[in-house]
């Protein structure tokens, strides 16, 4: 038999103090003090017989060896945690009441809602389709999806921001990034000669623009990462959402500015993705939901389903892109 493995209780600390780089914020996420944190740790360093954090000043940072460390106790936990999930699905009925962007709610949400009842039979789902803040305080929605900046996070002031505000009440409130925000300029042949070499970004100034309402500093965020001073002057085309956008470049209207993880999870044959033009927002997509409810079977299922199943929904990372 193996060596035994160390205690989960000293696992749960290290995994959130890795997660988050900071020990005091691992005691305010495990509401325990800092010191019990920075035991807690010692003596998981103590019994692996490895150092798993460099001390510095005022900070704290993964060794290269915990970064691998983490990732592994990470899959562990969600497995874990998915595995009770089932078992605890399975023994009573329940509904679970899911706030969700509405592309994010077409495009990738609904195509695997039918595995995720597959694999949680009791588990009644309800969606709830808005951009407007999660209402989590007894507002009906018990988990949601949304994209923006994170409380206390900074992001580049050149990348684009995301307007949308993910809640208006963070008491209480857990934020699990899901998937970063990147954007990605999509057209239809119909507008630019697919040969065309895309070795400025330039090129999109002589090409209708279009808009997406709900992220009215998408293309000016874009400019700004690449240098460009000035939006196009061409007539300005503005939908509602990013799947109504998606729309209007696969007609040829114009070139469209749309998060990778929806262009992954579209069946957009015919249109290019200009893969060497990405640009990260200021912000993630996040599943948010009570920290007081996040181990709730139904809830905790769909937390780990949705950071299992997210992260597979990026699109590759090359320079043109046909689907």
């Amino acid at each position: 038999m193996g060596k035994p493995l160390p205690s989960l209780i000293a696992l749960r600390v290290f995994e959130a103090a890795g997660r988050l780089q900071s020990f005091s914020l691992a005691a305010n996420e495990l509401n325990v003090t800092q010191g019990a944190v920075s035991r807690q740790i010692r003596v998981l360093e103590d019994e692996l017989g490895v150092r798993l954090f460099n001390r510095l000043t005022r900070r704290v940072e993964l060794t290269s060896d915990a970064r691998v460390y983490l990732q592994g106790v990470q899959t562990a936990f969600r497995q874990l945690e998915a595995s009770t999930s089932w078992l605890r699905s399975h023994q009573q009925h329940h509904v679970l009441h899911i706030s969700v962007l509405p592309t994010v709610g077409t495009c990738w949400l609904m195509p695997r809602l039918a595995s995720f009842s597959r694999t949680f039979p009791n588990i009644e789902t309800r969606i709830h389709s808005s951009i407007e803040p999660a209402e989590l305080h007894g507002h009906g929605v018990d988990v949601a999806i949304r994209a923006g900046p994170r409380p206390g996070q900074s992001y580049d002031s050149k990348h684009p921001e995301i307007s949308l505000v993910m809640t208006n009440d963070w008491r209480d409130v857990l934020a699990e990034e899901l998937a970063p925000d990147v954007l990605v300029p999509v057209y239809s042949p119909n507008i630019m000669n697919p040969g065309s070499q895309l070795d400025d970004p330039a090129v999109f100034h002589n090409l209708p623009i279009i808009h997406t309402a709900s992220r009215p500093d998408a293309w000016p965020g874009w400019m700004r990462t690449f240098g460009l001073a000035e939006l196009p002057t061409t007539p300005r085309i503005e939908y509602g959402h990013f799947f109504m956008s998606l729309d209007a470049a696969r007609y040829g209207l114009g070139v469209a500015l749309i998060p990778d993880v929806i262009m992954a999870n579209s069946d957009e044959r015919g249109l290019f993705v200009a893969s060497n033009y990405k640009v990260d927002s200021a912000g993630a997509y996040h599943v948010l939901c009570l920290r007081s409810r996040a181990n709730e079977h139904a809830i905790a299922a769909f937390r780990n389903w949705a950071l299992a199943e997210f992260p597979s929904a990026k699109v590759a990372n090359h320079d043109i892109t046909r689907t």
